[in-house]
């Protein structure tokens, strides 16, 4: 009965939702775009070319790893129970957590899951490990080091005692914030206390070095209080790391001061900080003055320090994060450009010295205004050795805020993440603050992949798992803008395989003219005619269109933007662009920030202002063919429709908040047009005619208005007699040509109710909704079987009503997969998906007509087992020769897991590996030494004698092949046991010797 009167109100003579019923409405988790919390750690893998990257535990979360890969590749690792990811390291196949609970995970790359997780027996402060070793080693806030066998899954018997409380009784701040193996030595470890650093020797089982910087009276040091000056102190060690050749040693103090130390004879070679030099001798210092007279600032502490090294280890640069007065508001990062080591035999003591006292260059790699960098990732060519620092292209830096900048090294230019970072990076590169979603016909978007200049790619590891092939006539193609004015567009799919997974990016700053206030309040794509437009909250308006750049690689300086007109700005485009979305125009309303927004696929754009105003662009000319206020509407409107008392005014401001183009035929008219209908805040929809003119031209006439009782969320326009869209589509409009006439109604959607009527000022059938308030609504379509009104609702339900009779059909509970409270962000699509926010920086698309899907995060294949890890790089032979004793990770794995350890997996495989070799190799040789050439008048006696011989021969060898290997092996287990004997031996008396002072 419902159906009936509000159809025949509506002038819906039939249910398009006869179809539908409960059991349809089934949710779908279909994937996760973007970072679910702040982030706290990257790592970088160039072996596998993988990006991990750890969170730390929030309301929105807890810490999970994410490793991401080529393309759309991402794995996403939980951990074992609700923590913040505190330190996260590749090592080979496996990648290693610390958690903010205290316990090291171990997850495997090949299988995507949690091999082990240890709960040590002290609270860990450091974590180092090497792909080479099968050991990982544990630094401990008592001081101690432990090892953790990564192949026995348990802690190894070796331990180091905490050595600078044995050399420094006295000491209180003993625990350890830094561990770092010798670059070419693996039997050297660089062990940061919190007071000091240490070298421990593993083959002599003691520590050879420590390094204990002390400031005199006098000394400046790197402190920011000028009364510290007349004291004796020591400021604490907050990381220690080695000169690319281990020649060096750096290690950075709470005081902001960087010390160079002489690895052989534990002297200071230099101490200095980012502005001052020999800050450890008596002088005046310099004194950053603070914000107020008499007032210093202080510094930032010294986030983080690499040693970087080219292709040549001696040529290095040191890249420091932090360390900068708390005045600036940029505290970019800072490059020491060292270039060529000095000859350390050769070279006097000024001569190293002046090294780092006047490096070669000192670069300031800039980051954005007001933030700062507190950790950072380099991105090695190839090398995962020399601590990840060896010939550098990038730099993943961190921001305290949780954002993401990419520079390239050494020159610190920005690099922009699109096409070079996985798609979830790209949402906290910077953050984002408005996204939209459009349907493109599939056809059109494949067609749409921008030329831009870029650089090597550097993250091509992993492989995408299959996914079906659907043939969506239609792509979901998001776009999302972000904090430094740029919008990017992509495909989040339909849980289908993307054709077109590449990134387009849009520079509104640029298309603008100024790199500040461009923050994006609406975005509309038209995807049949390739063209974008961006409203901001400057009260611009700019539109983009696809096209090729004709001066590409040349920078033009921006012009002024006219007032109230519009501005050519074609030449505003991106030099590094070759095709893509261009800028083309810009309206500068200065009306207040843009609250509604929408660009025809026919070549019109109309856009609200929060003061009030309406401006329709015709991109033929282009020209702005109708401009007016609100207010002016309801002058024109005679019979007071559009207001609720026809002898008062309303008093409370007024802007629109939804925008549609249609076709369809006006109550009235015999005829239909293009049609423009405007909602807003105070629920009043007010119909518009776009009529060609005698001079070429479109012209806008107001048709009336209807008064609702609400904001106006969204305007569908339907064909009365089907439920088909009747968008203002390309095929539409050319087919009013031929008079084509549609019979179409507007299905007005507010946030306490809804209302079907046909345009402009019929009355209709209206709906209320009974307790909730509905966010965002669209029709949705399933299959064949009818059309429906889905819209979100604030109780964190998705409930869908039928057409016209606008009952309830179903309802689905959605809020705990997005986020209640931005519901009025999320787009529906015509086909049930939903896409929106679940997180600051997590975006969902789930969908409604699905059936029960899961969300899968680790279908994506990780690991390439082809991809070996290099050999480690060794001691140069001057070091060999001067009697340096060379230590192999094979020792290591006798030193620290003791003789008794059998073989390891690693191990085992590596052997089978070389024993399949050297069979190969063999079998190889034994067929060259034993082919001949048949001779053509060969018989066939002949012929059996020959191959009788050749088949005799190769017997001979395979059998001298296994005489040799099990000589080998018998000769290979007496040298093991011969080198056990010997450790032992050594061990043993470098005991006695220390005891008696040798």
């Amino acid at each position: 009965m419902a159906h009936l009167l509000r159809g025949k109100q509506a002038g819906v003579h039939s249910d398009l939702s006869a179809g539908l019923g409960p059991d349809l409405f089934v949710l779908d988790h279909i994937t996760n775009f973007g970072i679910s919390s702040q982030i706290s750690q990257i790592a970088y893998d160039p072996v596998q070319s993988l990006i991990a990257v750890g969170t730390n535990e929030s309301k929105f979360g807890s810490g999970e790893i994410y490793i991401f890969g080529q393309k759309r590749v991402q794995v996403v690792l939980p951990l074992p129970h609700r923590a913040s990811v505190k330190i996260l390291q590749f090592c080979a196949e496996k990648l290693l957590c610390l958690d903010s609970r205290n316990d090291l995970s171990i997850f495997s790359l090949e299988t995507k899951r949690l091999i082990n997780a240890h709960s040590p027996p002290a609270k860990i402060t450091a974590l180092h490990s090497d792909p080479t070793l099968d050991y990982a080693l544990l630094g401990t806030q008592t001081g101690d080091v432990l090892a953790y066998d990564l192949d026995r899954e348990n802690l190894a018997p070796f331990k180091i005692p905490n050595l600078w409380r044995e050399k420094f009784p006295r000491s209180r701040l003993t625990s350890i914030v830094s561990l770092s193996f010798h670059p070419r030595d693996i039997g050297s470890l660089l062990i940061g206390y919190s007071a000091g650093a240490a070298i421990y020797s593993f083959k002599q089982n003691k520590a050879v070095k420590f390094f204990n910087y002390v400031l005199g009276k006098g000394a400046p040091g790197g402190d920011s209080d000028p009364s510290s000056v007349f004291t004796e102190r020591s400021p604490p060690l907050t990381q220690a790391v080695w000169h690319p050749t281990g020649t060096f040693v750096l290690t950075g103090h709470e005081d902001s001061s960087i010390v160079i130390w002489d690895s052989k004879d534990g002297r200071i070679v230099q101490a200095r900080t980012l502005q001052d030099t020999n800050v450890d001798r008596p002088g005046p210092g310099t004194f950053s003055p603070g914000a107020a007279p008499g007032t210093f600032a202080l510094k930032s502490p010294l986030f983080r320090i690499a040693w970087c090294a080219n292709q040549d280890p001696d040529d290095t640069g040191i890249l420091i994060a932090g360390g900068a007065p708390s005045t600036l508001t940029t505290k970019a990062l800072t490059f020491f450009e060292l270039g060529r080591t000095p000859v350390y035999n050769t070279s006097s003591w000024q001569v190293l010295s002046g090294h780092f006292e006047n490096p070669k260059r000192q670069r300031i790699l800039p980051t954005p205004p007001n933030t700062e960098v507190i950790d950072f990732c380099l991105i090695p060519r190839s090398s995962p050795h020399f601590a990840g620092a060896q010939d550098p292209i990038a730099i993943i830096a961190l921001l305290a805020s949780g954002e993401l900048i990419t520079l390239s090294f050494p020159s610190g230019m920005p690099i922009s993440p699109t096409n070079q970072l996985h798609l979830s990076m790209t949402l906290v590169h910077p953050f984002v603050n408005h996204i939209n979603l459009a349907p493109v016909d599939r056809t059109r978007w494949l067609g749409m992949t921008e030329k831009r200049q870029r650089g090597p790619l550097f993250l091509t590891g992993g492989a995408e798992a299959n996914s079906p092939l659907k043939r969506f006539e239609h792509r979901n193609i998001v776009q999302t803008s972000h904090a430094d004015g740029t919008v990017r567009l992509w495909d989040a799919g339909h849980a289908d395989e993307i054709e077109n997974d590449s990134l387009l990016q849009l520079d509104v700053s640029r298309a603008v003219g100024r790199p500040e206030d461009v923050e994006v309040t609406r975005m509309a794509f038209a995807g049949a005619a390739a063209e974008l437009s961006v409203g901001l909250r400057s009260g611009e308006v700019v539109i983009f269109r696809w096209g090729v750049n004709k001066h590409s690689g040349q920078e033009f300086p921006p012009g002024p933007n006219l007032e109230h007109a519009l501005t050519s700005i074609t030449d505003r485009t991106e030099a590094a662009l070759k095709e893509g979305l261009l800028p083309f125009t810009l309206l500068n309303e200065s009306n207040g920030p843009v609250t509604a927004l929408k660009h025809s696929d026919v070549g019109f754009v109309a856009a609200g202002f929060e003061a009030g105003s309406l401006a329709v662009i015709d991109l033929r000319g282009p020209a702005i063919i109708y401009s007016a206020k609100v207010t002016d509407f309801i002058k024109t409107d005679k019979r007071g429709s559009f207001r609720r008392s026809s002898t008062q005014a309303p008093t409370k401001p007024e802007w629109p908040t939804s925008i549609e183009f249609s076709v369809m035929t006006v109550e009235g008219d015999d005829y239909s047009s293009i049609l423009l209908h405007i909602g807003t805040n105070l629920g009043r929809l007010a119909t518009f005619k776009l009529l060609p003119d005698s001079g070429g031209r479109y012209s806008v006439s107001f048709a009336g208005a209807v008064s609702l009782d609400d904001r106006i969320v969204n305007i569908c326009p339907i064909h009365a007699e089907t439920g088909r869209p009747a968008y203002a589509s390309q095929s539409a409009v050319s087919g009013l040509r031929n008079g084509a006439k549609v019979n179409g109604v507007l299905l007005a959607v507010t946030a306490s109710g809804a209302r079907i009527f046909k345009p402009a000022t019929h009355k209709g059938a209206q709906k209320t909704w009974d307790e909730f308030l509905c966010d965002s609504a669209a029709i949705v379509r399933y299959e064949e079987l009818g059309y429906a009104l889905l819209g979100l609702y604030g109780d964190g339900c998705a409930r869908a009503y039928s057409i016209p009779a606008l009952k309830e059909i179903g309802s689905i509970k959605v809020d705990q997969v997005l986020d209640t409270r931005r519901f009025s962000e999320a787009v529906i699509t015509s086909t049930g998906d939903i896409f929106g926010w679940k997180g600051p920086a997590e975006l969902v698309l789930i969908n409604v007509f699905g059936t029960g899907l899961k969300l899968d995060q680790m279908r994506d294949t990780l690991l390439n087992p082809e991809l070996l890890v290099p050999p480690r790089p060794t001691i140069s032979n001057m070091q060999w020769i001067s009697g340096t004793q060379y230590v192999t990770p094979s020792d290591m794995d006798l030193l620290i897991g003791g003789p008794d350890r059998p073989p390891s997996k690693r191990m085992l495989a590596q052997a089978r590996a070389d024993d399949e070799q050297r069979r190969r190799d063999a079998r190889l040789g034994a067929g060259t030494a034993s082919s001949s050439v048949a001779p053509a008048d060969e018989g066939w006696g002949a012929w059996a004698t020959r191959t009788l011989n050749e088949r005799t021969e190769k017997l001979n060898i395979v059998g001298d092949s296994m005489n040799n290997l099990e000589q080998n092996s018998a000769g290979w287990a007496d040298d093991v046991n011969k080198f056990v004997q010997k450790q032992k031996r050594g061990l043993v008396m470098g005991a006695m010797k220390s005891k008696f002072g040798f």
